[in-house]
């Protein structure tokens, strides 16, 4: 048997047995969130939190599956289109939102000044801004300071436009992004500096971020510090 073969196989095998096993889990987390938004209905706590958990967890799942398949079969998945970054901010806030609530984060949307459409995959792009939005409203309480908001915003710099999340916490630094994937697989706690948690959103997001060209960075905007990606404008739509 051609062992080179065998190596060269490994990756794909891991990736399509963990995307198996993602979905394995979507179904207990699935009924989960169904029998306990049944009994919400009667007595709201603790189900209700119950269920934002149980939701939560299957959106993070979701975003994981669409991050590998979009690796595996990107030419195929991959839909680049015009798309509004405010519209894409909002709806990740909306999906955000009881989260949020549940770690007791204000969330706010920042979207001042007007900006014309970027080429995105609009699916990708969101599932990439929840996953991040899910990591750091986990890490958020736990920090030395806690901040309790956190911010979707979006804004020029020379690039392009960037579209991220941000917050008073300084621990969103280059440094601490770049452990993290170095000690990523080998610990529990990769982002250390940043989470308690195995912050899971952040590297969900880089992948997905990955597949469609971009590269999720430290950014600033104003006086907060977060995770972003710079997107490219629509320069053909803009001259029309």
């Amino acid at each position: 048997m051609d062992q080179s073969l065998d190596i060269a196989k490994a990756p794909i095998l891991s990736e399509r047995l963990l995307l198996a096993i993602a979905e394995q889990l979507k179904l207990p987390l699935l009924q989960i969130a169904r029998q306990a938004e049944l009994a919400a209905i009667i007595s709201e706590p603790p189900y209700s939190a119950i269920q934002t958990s149980a939701e939560t967890a299957l959106r993070l799942l979701d975003n994981y599956v669409l991050g590998v398949r979009l690796a595996i079969e990107s030419p195929l998945l991959l839909t680049v289109e015009p798309v509004s970054v405010s519209s894409v901010l909002y709806d990740a806030a909306q999906e955000l939102m009881r989260h949020a609530k549940s770690y007791g984060i204000t969330l706010e949307l920042n979207v001042a000044g007007k900006f014309g459409p970027v080429m995105a995959n609009r699916q990708g792009l969101q599932a990439a801004l929840v996953s991040l939005g899910i990591a750091l409203i986990e890490a958020l309480p736990a920090a030395e300071n806690p901040q309790l908001k956190l911010q979707l915003a979006t804004h020029r710099c020379r690039y392009g436009i960037v579209a991220g999340l941000y917050s008073e916490t300084k621990a969103l630094t280059t440094q601490a992004l770049s452990q993290g994937h170095r000690l990523l697989g080998s610990t529990r706690q990769p982002l250390t500096d940043l989470s308690h948690s195995a912050g899971a959103g952040v590297f969900v997001a880089d992948a997905i971020l990955r597949a469609m060209q971009l590269n999720l960075k430290v950014s600033r905007h104003h006086s907060l510090h977060g995770l972003g990606a710079v997107l490219q404008p629509n320069n053909q739509l803009q001259l029309v």
